[in-house]
């Protein structure tokens, strides 16, 4: 299934089943101010997922590419200086020099030189950053579930109009693949993405950010598990480098964590 074709009914699915399970917050689509909100939010990762995809088609390794998408942890308090005024913590302009070094050390991996698929991986970074902070904002005034799923649906549109014009639909799909599309619908987009929005309701995003800083190490987990992927000795040392610049982003919670399970113990 081509990829956008296969992330429109992917989200378009998930967010509908969202729709229709928040049922009892549907008076508040009649809100303009509130639709226009979530299509705004809708648009903003629509145009995110765009550049994700395309460094993952681009890319030469999905772990380096985790990396990279994960700078937007770091950008998150950029983000609300720029947009909403907020006072950066001392810890990011201490994490900034690492995390531009990680990227350097992955340029210098091709020759000094950023490839198609990093530059796509670190704009989506950009985009993934704004809109965590908007969402984050959005989900105190506004039940997760309907958050989301107006989100998604539009993610959906988005990409069913990008697919129809950019990309050839084959006449016929193999039947394995329904319960693929299915599970990635329900599980995957559903599940996580209302989670991660409630959750985001619930707490700062700078708090919700340290909690993603994991996912690159997920991913490169996982991608050396399923795909065989390895990496080489300055994309090893680049990954490092951002990893330790998502850490002392967040290094004020990392403390408090510590403190608070040291409490408990």
């Amino acid at each position: 299934m081509p990829p956008w074709l296969f992330i429109g009914i992917r989200f378009s699915l998930a967010g509908i089943v969202l729709l229709f399970a928040g049922y009892r917050y549907w008076s508040l689509l009649s809100s303009v101010t509130n639709i226009k909100h979530c299509v705004q939010l809708g648009l903003v990762m629509a145009v995110a997922m765009l550049f994700w995809i395309l460094g993952l088609h681009h890319g030469t390794h999905m772990g380096e590419g985790a990396f990279i998408t994960s700078l937007g942890a770091v950008m998150v308090p950029l983000v609300g200086r720029l947009f909403f005024g907020e006072r950066p913590p001392l810890s990011t302009w201490s994490a900034i020099p690492l995390a531009v070094a990680g990227l350097a050390c992955l340029s210098l991996e091709g020759g000094f030189q950023f490839e198609i698929g990093q530059i796509y991986f670190l704009s989506a970074a950009v985009l993934f950053a704004v809109h965590f902070s908007l969402v984050s904002r959005a989900a105190v005034s506004m039940p997760a579930i309907m958050l989301t799923a107006v989100q998604l649906i539009v993610v959906g549109i988005v990409s069913l109009t990008v697919s129809a014009f950019m990309e050839e639909w084959p006449s016929s799909f193999s039947t394995s693949i329904w319960g693929w599309l299915l599970a990635s619908a329900l599980i995957a987009t559903s599940l996580r993405f209302f989670l991660q929005t409630y959750g985001q309701g619930l707490t700062p995003a700078s708090h919700a950010a340290l909690i993603m800083v994991l996912e690159p190490i997920w991913t490169a987990i996982l991608a050396l598990i399923w795909f065989g992927e390895r990496m080489q000795g300055l994309q090893a040392l680049g990954c490092f480098l951002i990893f330790a610049a998502l850490l002392i982003s967040r290094w004020r919670w990392i403390q408090k964590l510590v403190r608070a399970m040291g409490t408990k113990g």
